[in-house]
């Protein structure tokens, strides 16, 4: 009988690689990430500004920038959505670590003295009064659950897939933070260009107001040239309470992504005039390397692996649950601790099956299919998604840079009738009103210039962030 006692952990042990209950997993067949076409090359990156080199991992270091390299350094240290995604992600290892016990032996001890006695009727002396003594009870188990079907391990893929989408989550935020960090400091120097450029518009506008003043004063003029010429320089002085207010926005938003409060921020950050840009072609990889840099795209091929793994979770309700167990007991009277006669032990299997409602339990089990099917959706989403913002991404910054030629081009030859209208006007073969009329198109066209140029920079950063640029 001892050797058949000692021989049953040793069964169900070899039992417990018997099989493994629920699908295995692999990115199915029919996701979208299996198709040849989206490991192709761009369609947009046959533009002259890309290349086909891998996207290195600290992106904003092209710009060769050092104030936006330290903003983005604390950003990545201070952020407070870091700090959250963070907390997800210990929260899901810790889940992880929960799910894992159960493939490791359980231990439990207890400990109980005691002083008094029972009652005589339990003596079978109902007319005695036992004496007053201390007793004692301790003893000791170890359990096993054999997880002779893998609804255990089933489990711990289940949770292992949680917690990398988790990690997947965190590489998705800090992409997001390094963008965002990247954006307010490029709009809060292209708002400085932009202010710069107005201002200087206003200060010809006013040199253009002193001339025909003079003109006027001298008899070579028109009351009405001095009021057009007045009206388009408070024009003028309009557009720089706009792009002031610009900069001091984007100065706070900067403050609250690198986590520390506006009045902390040095005010030198105000007097950059110029955003950050690229003088080199960008390299944008193929679909390939997006599908394995896009950390949301590997976000939702995790869940789909939880999702796949937690069918095996439902159909492991189907079939029994055998744990071993070897306890150990004393208990009596403190003056007989040690004695033989004060020891009690066990060893054996324990069974437990709850006969499944084959309705409830197929129910569970078409659940999890059924959330299988809506991850495979959105991984197939977020591949297709993708790829979508990263072929705008790429149309979008190359035609920009089109337009900005074009407004070039535009600018110096609206400088070009500025100066031929002013020599016009001091031959007297014009009045004032061409003159304003061409320096209002110059004024606009490097208005538009300059917005040109910061809409540059911000195209740049989106297109960083459709790639999946910023974590290693």
């Amino acid at each position: 009988m001892r050797r058949r006692i000692l021989l049953m952990p040793l069964l169900a042990l070899a039992l417990a690689g018997c099989g493994t209950v629920g699908p295995d997993y692999s990115v199915p067949d029919s996701a979208v990430a299996r198709q040849a076409e989206v490991s192709r090359p761009f369609t947009g990156q046959n533009e002259a500004p890309y290349e086909r080199a891998p996207l290195p991992g600290k992106w904003w270091k092209l710009y060769d920038d050092p104030v936006l390299d330290g903003l983005i350094e604390k950003a990545l240290a201070r952020n407070t959505d870091l700090r959250v995604a963070q907390a997800s992600l210990e929260h899901a290892r810790a889940a992880m670590r929960e799910v894992q016990s159960r493939q490791k032996p359980s231990i439990g001890v207890s400990a109980s003295p005691a002083f008094g006695h029972v009652s005589g009727l339990q003596e079978l002396q109902p007319d005695v009064s036992p004496p007053d003594q201390w007793s004692y009870s301790a003893g000791g188990s170890i359990a096993y659950q054999v997880d002779l079907f893998g609804q255990i391990r089933r489990a711990v893929e289940a949770s292992r897939g949680d917690e990398q989408a988790a990690q997947a989550a965190y590489d998705a935020v800090r992409v997001t933070v390094v963008a965002e960090t990247a954006r307010a400091y490029a709009d809060m120097c292209s708002a400085g260009m932009e202010l710069a450029s107005a201002q200087k518009s206003v200060a010809i506008q006013r040199d253009s107001l002193d001339a025909v003043q003079r003109l006027e004063r001298a008899g070579r003029g028109a009351k009405l040239d001095v009021t057009r010429a007045g009206s388009q320089l408070e024009l003028l002085k309009a557009a720089l309470p706009p792009f002031k207010a610009r900069q001091r926005t984007a100065l706070y938003r900067l403050a609250a992504l690198t986590g520390v409060v506006p009045a902390a921020m040095p005010p030198s950050l105000l007097e950059c005039a110029a955003p950050p840009r690229l003088t080199r072609v960008i390299p944008v990889g193929d679909g390939a390397a997006l599908l394995r840099r896009r950390p949301d795209i590997r976000q939702a091929e995790r869940r789909l692996a939880a999702s796949t793994a937690r069918i095996g979770v439902a159909m492991g309700d189907l079939y029994p649950r055998i744990s071993l167990g070897l306890s150990g007991a004393s208990a009596g009277p403190f003056n007989l601790a040690g004695e033989p006669g004060t020891f009690s032990w066990s060893l054996g299997p324990l069974i437990s099956w709850t006969l499944p409602n084959s309705g409830a339990a197929q129910a569970r089990i078409a659940q999890a299919k059924a959330d299988v099917k809506a991850d495979l959706a959105r991984f197939d989403a977020s591949v297709l998604g993708a790829l979508r913002e990263t072929e705008s991404a790429l149309v979008v910054y190359a035609r920009e840079l089109d337009r900005q030629a074009a407004l070039a081009a535009a600018r110096d030859r609206g400088a070009e009738a500025v100066g031929q209208a002013r020599r016009l006007f001091a031959m007297g073969k014009t009045d004032y009103l061409a003159v304003l009329d061409a320096q209002r198109t110059l004024a606009g066209t490097e208005s538009a210039v300059a917005a040109s140029q910061a809409q540059l920079s911000d195209d740049q950063i989106s297109l960083f962030l459709a790639l999946g640029g910023g974590w290693q």
